[in-house]
């Protein structure tokens, strides 16, 4: 069975193996078994299910919440020769009777439809009358109200369980907590159903927060860097969107807008046309972006904080789909969280304030994170990341200063939230610190406690950034069941006693330099004449140009070479009805261009790359130091910091390369004895974690020279030196 999924993954979609995962729900689908998988966007969902649809004789059917993705995959597969036809309100009725044809004669092997379509009499009546053998529901987690998508149409999906129940069962989500996938369970009837968890972690994703001090200017600034790039700008009000997508447009950007308040025309049109890359950029709320399937999406920047880290994750998830490298920025303001936390105070259920409350918080906690991005964001989803360094966020790539103590800024602040009974909010208790005459504060009597007025030393914008650390650091906790009122949790009463220290900056800081992800590894001039070619095809055939092939496919192209069609179904993304299709004309532009060039034929007897990523940094930076390069030189060649090239060379280490140890001697800074004691400690407990050895040595030597040491004692071990050298 797995053999034939192999050969139509191969034959029919152009891929040479599946991704993690996705061979055992093929399999679970295959064997009758319900399933929940909870995937990243594109990490491959659809093809759980379509393979399983060429596999069967029945009908699979795919509820799906926008016309707009259901269009995209019917698009695609049409493209690939299968049969797939959806059924929903923008079609003609000469098209929809033409569809519900092709779904009883067996000749479309899907059917997409929403839950609301799935629901109606004619289209109940229409399954009825053939074989269904798979239920697919993507978005699932749009079924719990414990998500950040709740759609209460999708609860009416049990009851077409109920009328089916031979048919196999699959819900597919990119974003749910525990909590959520248990929901989705029972609410789909799906008790005995497998969970497949993949990894959240999409590692081509450079991840960064940036202050929002001028939103446009930075804005313009990324743009003038990714010039030429597709990228989606997300912008938290229909308003604010038109204003962005016109300035950009006066700044020559091609850029259109979409939201909800837009005649229904106009944004297919801008939409049609940014698929279609005939447009750069959108400019949009959060209406747009579900189930849109454009693979070379190189950026996305949030001008505004999206309501949930939920949200976020998966409007990031429709940048670099085709696993190239791809850029995210959040433009993050503190006054962005109070206008979302406004929002939700209005909501007139309790659960729904509790919710988005918590969703909030969660998302703050992420973008007020001095370590690497990726560990609080896989956290929220049950992930744990063991890197220390990513090497593709912004704090990873260039870390913070490690800041000033403010402990006893800290202790002042949370002092007042205990004599304040610890249920108000960040704004009074700053209101109290600086010693306000508020009706508020005199009602509660506030001016008489002895924390009234003693912070007038700083700013309110000061203090909110010494909050949002706290809250950050897990000192406070802002409880949504009392209107953000601030608590205090066990960490923040170990600073109050001064057991914690809290170092940070709370002063205003200039903002940080954007890092952008690494560009792909091709010859950019063929590339862009295969997109060239590849614009022609999909317009003669009306589909978006990524349905003919993907970035990721001609850049393979671009760095390969095909000589022939055998050599061109090595490419990621050729199958044999592609290569049928499409083949000789991208061939013979590959000819002509090895021609004019004089590249050889030996060019296309290299190795395939199947990486989607050019060489990492750490690899790079290793490379660098192990050709006689000094730390010191590749700090100042790459602008950053020591400590940032030490990271780099652990990285290296931790990847299985060699390491000579002779460069770091120079930075080796303790004497004989305590050096004996640092080898001794990572000796006795290994030298996966500082943490251990730290409080071993009772915290006398600082983490930044126990990193030194252990990256000197792991690189001797690989040139089979003695530690005893120290």
């Amino acid at each position: 069975m797995l053999q034939r999924a192999r050969g139509i993954l191969k034959d029919v979609f152009g891929y040479d193996g599946f991704r993690p995962l996705q061979e055992e729900i093929i399999a679970a689908i295959m064997a009758r078994n319900d399933a929940l998988v909870v995937m990243p966007t594109g990490g491959g969902k659809s093809l759980c299910y379509q393979v399983p649809a060429l596999m069967s004789e029945g009908l699979a059917v795919v509820v799906s919440p926008l016309i707009s993705l259901m269009k995209d995959q019917v698009d695609q597969l049409g493209a690939l020769g299968v049969g797939a036809v959806p059924l929903n309100s923008t079609l003609s009725p000469e098209e929809y009777a033409h569809n519900t044809a092709m779904v009883r004669s067996g000749a479309a092997r899907l059917l997409y439809v929403a839950p609301e379509s799935l629901m109606k009499r004619e289209v109940l009546a229409l399954l009825d009358s053939v074989r269904l053998e798979c239920l697919a529901i993507d978005e699932a987690h749009c079924i719990s109200e414990w998500g950040h998508d709740f759609r209460p149409e999708y609860r009416q999906l049990a009851a077409v369980r109920k009328r089916y129940p031979s048919a196999v069962c699959a819900a597919f989500t990119a974003t749910a907590t525990e909590r959520v996938r248990d929901d989705i369970k029972r609410s789909l009837l799906m008790d005995g159903a497998a969970d497949f968890i993949a990894s959240f972690n999409r590692e081509n994703l450079f991840l960064e927060v940036s202050p929002k001090r001028e939103p446009l200017a930075q804005t313009l600034d990324f743009l003038g860097k990714n010039r030429g790039a597709s990228g989606i700008i997300y912008c938290f009000s229909r308003n604010q969107v038109d204003l962005l997508a016109a300035r950009l447009s006066r700044e020559g950007y091609s850029a259109r807008p979409y939201h909800a308040g837009l005649p229904d025309e106009v944004r297919r049109e801008n939409q049609e046309l940014f698929i279609r890359d005939e447009v750069q950029v959108m400019v949009a709320t959060i209406a747009f972006g579900m189930g849109i399937h454009k693979t070379n999406v190189r950026f996305v920047i949030h001008f505004d904080l999206p309501k949930s880290i939920e949200s976020y994750y998966q409007e990031i998830g429709r940048a670099g789909r085709d696993g190239l490298p791809a850029h995210c920025l959040l433009l993050y303001g503190y006054g962005d969280t109070r206008k979302i936390g406004y929002f939700i105070e209005q909501k007139p259920d309790e659960m729904e304030r509790r919710v988005a409350g918590l969703h909030l918080e969660a998302l703050v906690r992420y973008a007020e994170n001095d370590g690497c991005r990726r560990a609080p964001l896989l956290a929220h989803f049950g992930e744990q990341y063991a890197a220390e360094n990513c090497g593709m966020c912004d704090n990873c790539v260039s870390p913070r200063e490690k800041g000033e103590d403010i402990s006893t800024q800290a202790r002042m602040f949370l002092s007042c939230v205990a004599r304040t009974g610890r249920r108000f909010g960040a704004e009074h208790i700053i209101d109290v610190l600086r010693g306000s005459e508020s009706r508020k504060i005199l009602d509660n009597d506030h001016h008489r406690i002895s924390t009234y007025g003693i912070g007038k030393e700083l700013a309110k914008n000061e203090w909110q950034a010494l909050a949002r650390r706290l809250i950050a650091a897990g000192a406070l906790f802002r409880d949504p069941e009392r209107h953000g009122g601030l608590d205090i949790t066990e960490k923040g009463a170990a600073i109050m006693r001064g057991d914690e220290t809290v170092f940070g900056s709370i002063r205003a800081a200039a903002a940080r330099g954007t890092v952008g992800a690494r560009p792909a590894d091709h010859d950019e001039a063929l590339f862009e004449l295969l997109r060239a070619k590849r614009k022609e095809l999909a317009a003669l055939e009306n589909v978006p140009p990524y349905v003919v092939f993907s970035d990721k496919t001609l850049s393979e192209m671009a760095s390969r070479y095909p000589r022939g069609r055998e050599s061109m179904l090595d490419i990621h993304g050729v199958g044999a009805r592609k290569l049928s299709r499409y083949g000789d004309a991208f061939l013979e532009i590959i000819a002509a261009y090895r021609r004019e060039k004089g590249i050889g034929d030996q060019c296309a007897e290299a190795p395939a790359r199947r990486g989607p990523l050019k060489t990492p940094r750490f690899v790079t930076v290793g490379e660098a130091y192990n050709a006689g390069k000094s730390i010191g030189d590749l700090a100042a060649e790459y602008g950053v910091k020591t400590q940032t090239i030490l990271n780099n060379l652990f990285s290296y280490l931790r990847e299985g390369h060699p390491l000579r140890s002779d460069g770091i001697i120079p930075l080796l800074s303790l004497d004989a004895e305590r050096g004996e004691a640092v080898v001794r400690a990572f000796d006795d407990l290994g030298a996966e974690y500082l943490k251990p050895v730290f409080e071993r040595l009772n915290g006398e030597i600082s983490y930044e020279i126990l990193g030194v040491y252990r990256l000197y004692l792991l690189a001797g071990k690989t040139e089979s030196d003695s530690p005893a050298a120290l």
